[in-house]
């Protein structure tokens, strides 16, 4: 029997995790003398940067999706081009019977993981190309990690003559 597992996250906390990463990565730059490369980085909801940071997410959960592609109920995610900051991205994944649940958790993290490295490097190739490319890795890592994750199986267990596994 399939088994099923739900994937949803609210667009508020992938921004706030972006830009709090952002203002972090901003502000372990700062030396004292360039304020306005630091303020540059660091992303805010001013209409021109929450614009860009949508559309980062929006690209980067069509790629989680064609990545997690043969596991996707036919129909079963939200497909919007546009959401806005109080939407939630949900996916359902039907899984093998022999799928190891125990790493669940590890698809989920990792997809946020993804989408938020994943726009974060595209913030960083416009407003700070020093720093982009640790996020590209980071992306790579975490997409690594989806594959690792859900792949994941379970040994077979013999049933007994009385029914029980063993």
């Amino acid at each position: 029997m399939k088994q099923t597992i739900s994937i949803s996250f609210f667009i508020n906390e992938i921004i706030y995790d972006i830009q709090n990463k952002a203002y972090l990565t901003g502000k372990s730059r700062s030396d004292g003398t360039n304020h306005e490369r630091v303020a540059a980085m660091q992303a805010n909801d001013d209409t021109e940067n929450a614009d860009q940071i949508m559309r980062s997410i929006t690209a980067a959960w069509g790629i989680l999706r064609t990545h997690l592609g043969e596991y996707i109920e036919g129909g079963s995610a939200n497909i919007d081009n546009s959401p806005s900051g109080d939407s939630e991205l949900r996916l359902k994944l039907v899984m093998p019977s022999n799928f190891n649940n125990g790493v669940g958790e590890s698809i989920v993290a990792a997809a946020h993981d993804y989408i938020v490295s994943k726009a974060l490097y595209d913030w960083f190739v416009i407003t700070d190309k020093e720093d982009a490319d640790d996020y590209a890795r980071a992306a790579e890592r975490a997409l690594a990690a989806i594959s690792v994750s859900s792949n994941k199986r379970v040994r077979p267990k013999r049933k007994t003559d009385s029914g029980a596994e063993a």
